[in-house]
Protein backbone atom coordinates (compact mmCIF):
# COMPACT_ATOMS: atom_id res chain seq x y z
CA UNK A 1 0.00 0.00 0.00
CA UNK A 2 1.56 3.36 -1.17
CA UNK A 3 0.67 6.88 -0.92
CA UNK A 4 2.11 9.82 -2.71
CA UNK A 5 1.50 13.33 -2.19
CA UNK A 6 3.10 16.26 -3.86
CA UNK A 7 1.35 19.02 -1.21
CA UNK A 8 4.30 19.89 1.16
CA UNK A 9 1.90 22.11 2.91
CA UNK A 10 -0.90 19.26 3.41
CA UNK A 11 0.91 16.96 5.41
CA UNK A 12 -2.18 16.35 7.44
CA UNK A 13 -4.58 15.52 4.51
CA UNK A 14 -1.95 12.93 3.24
CA UNK A 15 -1.73 11.56 6.76
CA UNK A 16 -5.60 10.96 6.89
CA UNK A 17 -5.43 9.88 3.21
CA UNK A 18 -2.60 7.16 4.43
CA UNK A 19 -4.51 6.29 7.34
CA UNK A 20 -7.98 5.06 4.96
CA UNK A 21 -5.58 2.67 3.43
CA UNK A 22 -3.32 1.66 5.50
CA UNK A 23 -3.59 -2.68 5.38
CA UNK A 24 -1.45 -4.79 6.48
CA UNK A 25 0.78 -6.35 3.11
CA UNK A 26 0.43 -9.95 3.01
CA UNK A 27 3.61 -12.51 1.83
CA UNK A 28 1.59 -14.31 -0.69
CA UNK A 29 -1.56 -12.41 -1.71
CA UNK A 30 -3.96 -13.51 -4.16
CA UNK A 31 -4.56 -11.58 -7.26
CA UNK A 32 -6.81 -8.77 -6.59
CA UNK A 33 -10.20 -8.69 -8.11
CA UNK A 34 -13.54 -6.06 -8.12
CA UNK A 35 -10.32 -3.43 -8.13
CA UNK A 36 -11.50 0.02 -9.88
CA UNK A 37 -9.26 2.76 -10.68
CA UNK A 38 -11.13 6.38 -10.67
CA UNK A 39 -9.96 9.82 -9.97
CA UNK A 40 -11.09 12.86 -9.01
CA UNK A 41 -10.11 16.68 -8.20
CA UNK A 42 -11.35 20.36 -7.23
CA UNK A 43 -10.59 23.44 -8.18
CA UNK A 44 -10.79 27.25 -6.77
CA UNK A 45 -9.83 30.42 -8.03
CA UNK A 46 -7.54 32.55 -6.11
CA UNK A 47 -6.56 36.32 -6.97
CA UNK A 48 -2.60 36.01 -8.27
CA UNK A 49 -0.55 38.24 -6.43
CA UNK A 50 2.80 37.81 -7.72
CA UNK A 51 4.00 39.92 -10.87
CA UNK A 52 7.20 39.39 -12.87
CA UNK A 53 8.65 41.68 -15.74
CA UNK A 54 11.72 41.77 -17.82
CA UNK A 55 13.05 44.58 -18.97
CA UNK A 56 15.62 44.09 -21.80
CA UNK A 57 17.61 45.83 -24.33
CA UNK A 58 19.35 45.53 -27.90
CA UNK A 59 22.77 46.91 -29.71
CA UNK A 60 24.14 46.31 -31.89
CA UNK A 61 27.69 47.49 -34.08
CA UNK A 62 30.44 46.40 -35.69
CA UNK A 63 32.86 45.57 -32.30
CA UNK A 64 31.67 42.81 -30.10
CA UNK A 65 33.83 44.48 -27.37
CA UNK A 66 31.75 47.62 -28.18
CA UNK A 67 28.70 46.18 -28.04
CA UNK A 68 28.72 44.37 -25.06
CA UNK A 69 30.52 47.22 -23.31
CA UNK A 70 27.40 49.01 -23.99
CA UNK A 71 24.94 46.53 -23.02
CA UNK A 72 26.66 46.03 -19.55
CA UNK A 73 26.55 50.18 -19.15
CA UNK A 74 22.62 49.67 -19.83
CA UNK A 75 22.31 46.81 -17.43
CA UNK A 76 24.40 48.46 -14.73
CA UNK A 77 22.48 51.46 -14.87
CA UNK A 78 19.02 49.57 -14.51
CA UNK A 79 20.54 47.23 -11.63
CA UNK A 80 21.60 50.47 -9.83
CA UNK A 81 18.06 51.88 -9.92
CA UNK A 82 16.22 48.91 -8.76
CA UNK A 83 18.44 48.31 -5.94
CA UNK A 84 17.21 51.12 -4.78
CA UNK A 85 13.57 49.70 -3.94
CA UNK A 86 14.63 46.00 -4.15
CA UNK A 87 13.45 44.10 -0.89
CA UNK A 88 12.95 40.37 -0.48
CA UNK A 89 9.35 39.66 -1.38
CA UNK A 90 8.03 42.32 -2.56
CA UNK A 91 10.55 44.13 -5.15
CA UNK A 92 13.41 41.41 -6.24
CA UNK A 93 15.53 42.07 -9.04
CA UNK A 94 18.11 39.89 -10.94
CA UNK A 95 19.63 39.53 -14.33
CA UNK A 96 18.39 37.86 -17.03
CA UNK A 97 19.81 36.91 -20.50
CA UNK A 98 22.45 38.49 -21.46
CA UNK A 99 23.54 37.70 -25.29
CA UNK A 100 26.38 38.75 -28.04
CA UNK A 101 26.15 36.87 -31.39
CA UNK A 102 27.67 37.56 -34.90
CA UNK A 103 25.57 38.96 -37.89
CA UNK A 104 26.80 37.35 -40.94
CA UNK A 105 26.77 39.16 -45.22
CA UNK A 106 25.43 37.43 -48.00
CA UNK A 107 28.82 35.56 -48.57
CA UNK A 108 29.16 34.45 -44.81
CA UNK A 109 31.69 36.35 -42.98
CA UNK A 110 30.64 37.96 -39.91
CA UNK A 111 30.06 42.32 -40.73
CA UNK A 112 28.80 42.74 -37.13
CA UNK A 113 27.66 41.85 -33.52
CA UNK A 114 24.44 42.30 -31.95
CA UNK A 115 23.20 41.32 -28.22
CA UNK A 116 20.99 41.37 -25.79
CA UNK A 117 20.28 42.38 -22.07
CA UNK A 118 17.62 41.45 -19.87
CA UNK A 119 16.76 42.54 -16.17
CA UNK A 120 13.80 40.66 -14.41
CA UNK A 121 12.02 42.32 -11.70
CA UNK A 122 9.42 40.16 -9.39
CA UNK A 123 7.74 40.51 -6.25
CA UNK A 124 4.50 41.46 -4.46
CA UNK A 125 4.80 44.66 -4.42
CA UNK A 126 2.64 45.62 -7.49
CA UNK A 127 2.76 49.41 -7.26
CA UNK A 128 6.16 49.23 -6.48
CA UNK A 129 7.51 47.22 -9.33
CA UNK A 130 5.09 49.44 -11.75
CA UNK A 131 6.89 52.35 -10.90
CA UNK A 132 10.08 51.02 -10.72
CA UNK A 133 9.48 50.23 -14.26
CA UNK A 134 9.00 53.83 -15.66
CA UNK A 135 11.99 54.79 -13.96
CA UNK A 136 14.56 52.12 -15.79
CA UNK A 137 15.33 54.58 -18.76
CA UNK A 138 17.97 52.63 -19.95
CA UNK A 139 15.70 48.99 -20.81
CA UNK A 140 12.56 48.80 -22.05
CA UNK A 141 9.71 46.36 -21.18
CA UNK A 142 9.41 43.14 -23.04
CA UNK A 143 7.37 40.37 -21.31
CA UNK A 144 5.05 40.58 -18.16
CA UNK A 145 3.47 37.93 -16.45
CA UNK A 146 1.72 37.34 -13.05
CA UNK A 147 1.15 34.07 -10.74
CA UNK A 148 0.14 32.83 -7.38
CA UNK A 149 2.63 32.98 -4.76
CA UNK A 150 3.25 30.01 -2.32
CA UNK A 151 1.82 31.67 0.26
CA UNK A 152 -1.47 32.14 -1.64
CA UNK A 153 -1.51 28.91 -3.18
CA UNK A 154 -0.82 27.55 0.43
CA UNK A 155 -3.54 30.02 2.09
CA UNK A 156 -6.22 27.41 0.08
CA UNK A 157 -4.64 24.35 -0.89
CA UNK A 158 -4.90 21.83 1.42
CA UNK A 159 -9.05 23.17 1.75
CA UNK A 160 -9.01 22.33 -1.94
CA UNK A 161 -7.71 18.83 -0.94
CA UNK A 162 -10.31 18.19 1.57
CA UNK A 163 -12.96 18.62 -1.68
CA UNK A 164 -11.26 16.29 -3.60
CA UNK A 165 -10.54 13.52 -1.28
CA UNK A 166 -14.08 14.09 -0.42
CA UNK A 167 -15.28 13.60 -4.44
CA UNK A 168 -13.14 10.59 -4.54
CA UNK A 169 -14.93 8.74 -1.34
CA UNK A 170 -18.09 9.77 -2.90
CA UNK A 171 -17.11 8.39 -6.13
CA UNK A 172 -15.96 4.94 -4.70
CA UNK A 173 -18.92 4.51 -2.91
CA UNK A 174 -21.16 5.06 -5.83
CA UNK A 175 -19.66 3.11 -8.02
CA UNK A 176 -19.34 0.51 -5.53
CA UNK A 177 -22.70 0.71 -5.13
CA UNK A 178 -23.40 0.23 -8.58
CA UNK A 179 -21.51 -2.49 -9.29
CA UNK A 180 -23.76 -4.07 -6.32
CA UNK A 181 -21.00 -4.03 -3.49
CA UNK A 182 -21.39 -2.56 -0.11
CA UNK A 183 -18.35 -0.91 0.31
CA UNK A 184 -15.17 -0.61 -0.87
CA UNK A 185 -11.11 -0.61 0.69
CA UNK A 186 -8.80 2.19 -0.50
CA UNK A 187 -5.66 0.41 -2.53
CA UNK A 188 -3.47 3.07 -3.71
CA UNK A 189 -3.91 7.07 -3.25
CA UNK A 190 -2.33 9.24 -5.03
CA UNK A 191 -2.29 13.39 -4.39
CA UNK A 192 -0.83 16.44 -6.64
CA UNK A 193 -1.47 19.93 -7.06
CA UNK A 194 -1.00 21.82 -10.70
CA UNK A 195 2.88 22.95 -10.60
CA UNK A 196 2.67 27.13 -10.30
CA UNK A 197 3.38 28.41 -14.12
CA UNK A 198 4.28 32.17 -14.58
CA UNK A 199 1.56 33.42 -17.22
CA UNK A 200 3.22 36.10 -19.36
CA UNK A 201 1.12 37.96 -21.58
CA UNK A 202 2.20 38.56 -25.09
CA UNK A 203 5.29 40.80 -25.69
CA UNK A 204 3.54 44.38 -24.57
CA UNK A 205 5.60 46.34 -27.75
CA UNK A 206 7.87 48.24 -26.25
CA UNK A 207 4.93 49.64 -23.52
CA UNK A 208 7.73 51.90 -22.33
CA UNK A 209 9.66 54.28 -24.76
CA UNK A 210 13.00 55.68 -24.01
CA UNK A 211 10.46 59.05 -24.13
CA UNK A 212 7.68 58.00 -21.90
CA UNK A 213 9.82 57.34 -18.22
CA UNK A 214 7.04 58.93 -16.57
CA UNK A 215 4.36 56.40 -17.20
CA UNK A 216 4.10 53.47 -14.78
CA UNK A 217 3.01 50.66 -15.82
CA UNK A 218 -0.51 49.37 -16.11
CA UNK A 219 -1.54 46.14 -14.03
CA UNK A 220 -4.24 43.68 -14.01
CA UNK A 221 -2.99 40.42 -12.43
CA UNK A 222 -6.53 38.70 -13.14
CA UNK A 223 -7.07 35.14 -11.10
CA UNK A 224 -4.98 32.01 -10.98
CA UNK A 225 -6.29 28.88 -9.93
CA UNK A 226 -5.62 25.85 -7.50
CA UNK A 227 -6.17 22.32 -8.52
CA UNK A 228 -5.80 19.30 -6.68
CA UNK A 229 -6.38 15.65 -8.12
CA UNK A 230 -6.41 12.09 -6.11
CA UNK A 231 -6.35 9.29 -8.16
CA UNK A 232 -5.69 5.62 -7.38
CA UNK A 233 -8.03 2.18 -7.06
CA UNK A 234 -10.09 1.07 -4.82
CA UNK A 235 -11.21 -2.83 -4.06
CA UNK A 236 -14.83 -3.29 -4.04
CA UNK A 237 -16.03 -5.34 -0.90
CA UNK A 238 -19.45 -7.29 -0.10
Amino acid sequence: MTIQSKLSPLAAVAAFAAALAAEPALANEPPLQNVVSLSASATVEVNKDLLNVTLSTTREGTDAGAVQAQLKQALDAALAEAKRVAKPGDIEVHTGNFSLFPRYSQKGGINGWQGTAELVVEGKDIPGIAALTAKISTLTIARVGSNLSREQREKVEADVAAQAIARYRAKAAEYAKQFGFSSYVLREVNIGSNEPVMYAAAPMARMKTMGAADESLPVELGKGSVTVSVNGSVQMTK
